[in-house]
């Protein structure tokens, strides 16, 4: 082969095929060498270009052939290990910037060998160290605590080998020296290569037991009742850490970064080498950062499980380690913990599914069971009742010649619609709880549809008592250039708008629920179906904003339009009655509109009515063009007056209708 600069990387593959890495080039090229002829050599990696494309290459160095063919290339200025399959141009980032996920970092590889089970060895020669790839993803081998001469450090090593008894030499370039990192058979008696490493470090111990007064959680999410103790570690300083159990039982441990649930065991879990010793001891390898938390769990392999227990943590420095209380989440769902609640308040579900006894008629579920269907009849009685005299006092025409009366039949519909779904929402759940055997489909259909459904209920008759309040104040505010027709107009068009409104804004909530089946611990035939909805970080925002737009702002619009009807109404009445201060006036509207919904009469006695009152319906009468007449209290004296008035004579009357 011959080649126009120096090859920083040479290997054979099982074909007799020459593979030269030219940094100089940016590419690998490849030669026959069961060719007779020297032909020219053809190009297996790069285009001789320097580049961080798929398809180019920035000083490569180390490189390997496996029995595929396919070329792995140790992209140095590029920090990464890219895969050239057989016959392909452009490569995957197997390890290092721009691999999907981010599996290890890695500063200016220089070699690269992969083994019969396809597992990555890398000289990491930028951070000193040798790193190789495992079932749980990448470790530290070698040089884990930076560079360095010591017989546990390297300096800019280039290169690295195995014999076949799995020693592996490393050529450590700066320390002009060749390492060699003896291979051990991992028991408890004999230490691996990752081991060795930590033997001169600095040493932590902890101790303690897990008994029957000690918490418990669901560790792998099908069993539950295991012991557990969490465990807050203090690194004081960046680096590989070493834990190791010692235990009279069979032990099991996981860091977790940030926090711990354990209604979730898999959230904020750290990925670690895992490595079993025996059957009572656990043993990881773990990169731990300064200024973060980290909690060690330690618990059992099985459920029900207690003894004693001693952690052994060896580092570049000593671990503060101290017991940890974490805050506990509401499991979503019993007992498991694939789902948990982040939510506000709870759902029927949450309140029923542990007290229905599955297969069972309803006259031998649970008292708290009987109680809930008897108030839920009740309250679908109660509100049908409402709704249908609500319809028949708002069928009438002269109540529609405004907006409100519109509205408030509108209303009337959405009520009952609501109470009908929350009625239909609470049977399903009962029902399909009480027979488990419900067919799937049916479940699933009931889990996409009623609960958004039972929501556009609710949100678009919040939205409808907000209309009636807005135009009552706006009422207040025009007087006698209030426009009915503008009103009923108005009034048709968003009643029309309202639903599709309010469809829209959860129109996410049916794409997000999802029906899980969770198999039963004691029954392995019949499943737990959990109706899940599970958001991401941005849809659980929009979502947030949603319910404050349906629920909240309609009661601030309700409390905002009734401030503004005292106040102006006590405005119009400090202006037709100077006899009284605004601060007065205010303040009787707020007594009045106390009293009356306190009172609730069903009728108003006419000696018990304000003289304000009756002046104002005089007025009414006399002068219909008047604004101040326009708060006297129509449940009193009703929307229209009729006043007799007698011949000429001399008649008296208080003074203060007199003013």
């Amino acid at each position: 082969m011959n080649v126009s600069s120096r090859c920083e990387g040479l290997f054979v593959d099982i074909n007799n095929t020459l593979y030269c890495s030219m940094s100089q080039h940016y590419q690998v090229v490849a030669r026959s060498l069961n060719e007779s002829v020297m032909n020219s050599n053809r190009i297996a990696a790069g285009t001789g270009i320097k580049g961080s494309a798929s398809n180019q290459l920035a000083d490569p160095l180390g490189i390997f052939v496996d029995v595929n063919l396919d070329l792995y290339v140790a992209d140095s200025h590029n920090h990464r290990v890219q895969l050239f399959q057989s016959g392909e141009s452009n490569g995957i980032t197997v390890a290092g910037r721009g691999s999907r996920p981010q599996t290890i970092t890695l500063l200016y590889p220089s070699g690269i060998i992969l083994d019969a089970e396809k597992y990555l060895f890398i000289v990491d020669s930028g951070n000193h160290r040798i790193v190789g790839s495992d079932l749980n993803g990448f470790r530290c081998l070698a040089g884990c605590y930076g560079g360095g001469s010591q017989s546990n450090q390297l300096y800019n090593p280039f290169s690295l080998s195995f014999d076949r008894y799995g020693n592996m030499f490393v050529t450590d370039e700066s320390n002009h020296r060749i390492q060699k990192f003896q291979y051990y058979e991992e028991s408890c008696n004999s230490p691996s290569v990752i081991e060795i490493l930590y033997s001169s470090a600095v040493q932590s111990n902890y101790s303690s037991e897990l008994n029957t007064s000690s918490q418990t959680y669901s560790r792998d999410c099908r069993k539950s009742n295991y012991y557990y103790q969490a465990i807050r570690m203090n690194v004081m300083e960046t680096g590989y850490y070493a834990l190791s159990s010692n235990s009279s039982m069979n032990t099991f441990g996981d860091i977790y970064k940030d926090d711990f649930n354990p209604m979730n065991p898999f959230e904020n879990l750290l990925s670690q080498d895992y490595r079993a010793c025996s059957s009572q001891d656990f043993k990881f390898i773990a990169y731990l950062h300064t200024g973060t938390k980290y909690i060690l769990v330690v618990t059992t392999s099985s459920p029900n499980m207690t003894g004693n227990f001693s952690i052994l943590t060896s580092g570049p420095k000593n671990i503060t380690i101290d017991p940890y209380t974490q805050i506990v989440t509401s499991c979503f769902i019993g007992q498991k913990c694939q789902f948990y609640k982040k939510s506000i308040g709870v759902i029927l579900d949450d309140i029923l599914r542990d007290e229905i006894r599955p297969n069972m008629a309803l006259a031998d579920q649970t008292i708290l069971v009987k109680i809930t269907v008897a108030l839920t009849m009740i309250m679908f009685v109660g509100g049908l009742i409402n709704s249908v005299l609500s319809l028949l006092t708002f069928r009438n025409k002269d109540l529609r010649q405004v907006g409100c009366g519109m509205y408030l039949l509108a209303s009337s519909i959405t009520s009952f619609l609501t109470i009908s779904m929350f009625t239909v929402k609470f049977w399903f759940v009962v029902l399909t709880q009480i027979n488990i055997s419900t067919r799937l489909s049916v479940v699933r259909g009931g889990c996409v549809s009623i609960e958004p459904l039972l929501k556009l209920c609710v949100y678009v008759d919040a939205w409808l008592n907000a209309c009636v309040a807005i135009e009552r104040a706006i009422l207040v505010f025009k007087g006698i250039n209030f426009n009915k027709q503008k009103s009923q107009r108005i009034a048709r068009w968003i009643i029309l708008i309202l639903p599709f409104c309010g469809m829209g804004s959860i129109i996410h909530e049916p794409i997000y629920r999802e029906l899980h089946e969770i198999k039963s611990e004691t029954n392995k035939v019949d499943s737990d179906k959990w109706c899940v909805t599970h958001y991401s970080s941005s849809v659980q925002q929009y979502n947030t904003i949603i319910l404050f737009v349906h629920l909240v702002a309609p009661c601030i619009i309700n409390l905002c339009s009734a401030l503004f009807i005292i106040f102006g109404s006590a405005q119009q009445r400090s202006t037709a009655q100077t006899r009284r201060t605004l601060k007065e006036h205010v303040y009787n509207q707020l007594e009045d509109f106390v009293t009356y919904h306190k009172k609730k009469l069903a009728k108003c006695e006419a000696e018990k009515m304000p003289n304000e009152n009756l002046l104002e319906t005089l007025n009414l009468s006399s002068s219909v063009f008047e604004r101040h007449f326009i708060d006297r209290a129509f449940d009193c004296l009703g929307q229209m007056s009729l006043v007799t008035i007698p011949g000429v004579r001399v008649f008296e009357v208080e003074h203060e209708l007199a003013f």
